[in-house]
């Protein structure tokens, strides 16, 4: 019973430091006006407060590297692993992207993007997406997060296929995509996304375990969100 408890309060402990160091950020990236290099708000909040957020985990790291010498994947690990699974992911994630378009489109439910679709928006936001979204919140949820989780939750399960670290991290990344608020409380996300988001950071998890390396999670997810983004706004401009 001890043993349980102390691996659900090191969960819980967690799970709010996973989650409220990026509030933390974006505290920080409200701090600055942005009108001036993006009006339309389309992507510099985004990559300072993603800035913000890696520099904060980054210095946990760092800090924790000096007492206790843990693993957190930064190195390339098993080159051929990590190959395969950039591979595999980038082949998988295109055909079933391309299919769920093609039924937006044939069933009249895409919903075009809302920004100006100017060439500094599109530039800007797609520049996140690919240098920013994937190595920042791989960093955190993946690298971090399994990492530490690891500590305490050491089993696997479904035959081995999955350990606990990993699905436990690939739950709180699905709620870093719940927005929340407490003052007023005030909770909203989509149901859709956060399935997708803990769905990917399963695999996500697998490929840091199997590799050992962080890096290819990083790859994987820029190139997701550069292929979503992308045909979104080039089914966004041929609709107009």
């Amino acid at each position: 019973m001890a043993k349980v408890l102390k691996s659900l309060c090191w969960t819980l402990f967690l799970t709010v430091l996973l989650l409220g160091i990026p509030k933390v950020a974006g505290a920080i990236a409200n701090l600055f006006d942005y009108r001036a290099v993006d009006p339309d708000g389309a992507f510099a909040w985004l990559t300072v407060h993603h800035l913000a957020q890696t520099a904060l985990f980054l210095a946990i790291i760092a800090i924790t590297r000096r007492t206790v010498p843990l693993d957190f994947g930064l190195s390339w690990g098993d080159k051929k692993v990590g190959r395969q699974y950039v591979l595999r992911f980038t082949l998988v994630y295109s055909v079933c992207m391309i299919g769920s378009y093609a039924v937006m489109l044939l069933t009249k439910s895409f919903q075009p993007l809302s920004l100006p679709l100017t060439a500094r928006n599109a530039l800007g936001y797609l520049g996140f997406q690919l240098f920013l979204s994937g190595p920042s919140e791989e960093l955190i949820f993946r690298a971090f997060a399994i990492t530490m989780l690891g500590l305490v939750l050491k089993d696997r399960v479904f035959s081995g296929r999955a350990s606990l670290a990993n699905i436990a991290a690939a739950v709180i990344f699905g709620l870093a995509h719940v927005d929340f608020s407490l003052a007023p409380f005030r909770v909203s996300y989509s149901p859709m996304q956060v399935v997708l988001c803990v769905a990917l950071g399963l695999f996500y998890g697998d490929c840091l375990e199997k590799s050992g390396s962080v890096f290819y999670p990083m790859m994987m997810h820029s190139i997701g969100n550069v292929l979503s983004v992308g045909s979104a706004i080039i089914i966004t401009i041929l609709g107009r």
